[in-house]
C-alpha cells in the first residue's frame, strides 16, 4: 500500500486571486501548527522519560499542572487538561507511587485533599525542562524584541 502523507503548500506557486492566497497562507499555517504541536508532544514524552522511565507524556502534564500549582485538585487537572477522571486518577496514583506527588489535607477545607509536588518531582522538572528551555531560547533569540512581541500578538489573538 502506497505511503500516505500530508500534502504540502507550494508557496512560490503564484495564487489566482487574492481568497486563495489566502487560503493557501492559512494552510502553511495549519501544517505550521500541526509540525510544532508534533514535536511539544515529543517534548512531553522526552521530559517525562528524564522525569521517570515509567512516566507516560500525560502523566508528566499532570505532575506539571500539580508542581506549578496550576491544578492542585483532580478535578482541576481533569479541567486543566480536558482529559478523564479515570486517565487523571491513574496517573496521580502512579505519580504517588513514584513519590512525585502527595495528597494531603485541604488547610481550608478539612474533607478536600490537595496535591502537592514533591521535592524530588520539583528537582527532575528542572532538569527536564532545562533542556527543552534552552532549546526555545536558543531559538527565539536569534529573533528580534519586535519580532517576537508581534508574535505574542498573534499568538494570543489566535488563542482568544
Amino acid at each position: 500500500m502506497a505511503d500516505v502523507t500530508e500534502a504540502t503548500v507550494d508557496p512560490a506557486a503564484e495564487p489566482a486571486d487574492e481568497d486563495e492566497r489566502l487560503d493557501r497562507a492559512v494552510t502553511r499555517v495549519e501544517q505550521g501548527l500541526g509540525r510544532l504541536f508534533a514535536r511539544i508532544r515529543v517534548s512531553w514524552r522526552d521530559a517525562a522519560a528524564i522525569v521517570h522511565p515509567d512516566l507516560q507524556p500525560l502523566g508528566y502534564q499532570v505532575l506539571v499542572s500539580i508542581a506549578t500549582g496550576k491544578a492542585t485538585s483532580a478535578g482541576a487537572i481533569i479541567e486543566r487538561l480536558q482529559t478523564d477522571k479515570s486517565a487523571v486518577s491513574r496517573h496521580v496514583r502512579q505519580l504517588e507511587e513514584l513519590g512525585l506527588v502527595e495528597s494531603l489535607p485541604d488547610p481550608e477545607d478539612r474533607r478536600a485533599r490537595v496535591l502537592v509536588a514533591t521535592d524530588l518531582a520539583q528537582e527532575r522538572i528542572a532538569i527536564a525542562r532545562a533542556g527543552y528551555e534552552g532549546r526555545i531560547k536558543d531559538r527565539l533569540h536569534a529573533w528580534s524584541a519586535d519580532d517576537l512581541d508581534r508574535f505574542v500578538e498573534l499568538l494570543d489573538s489566535l488563542g482568544g
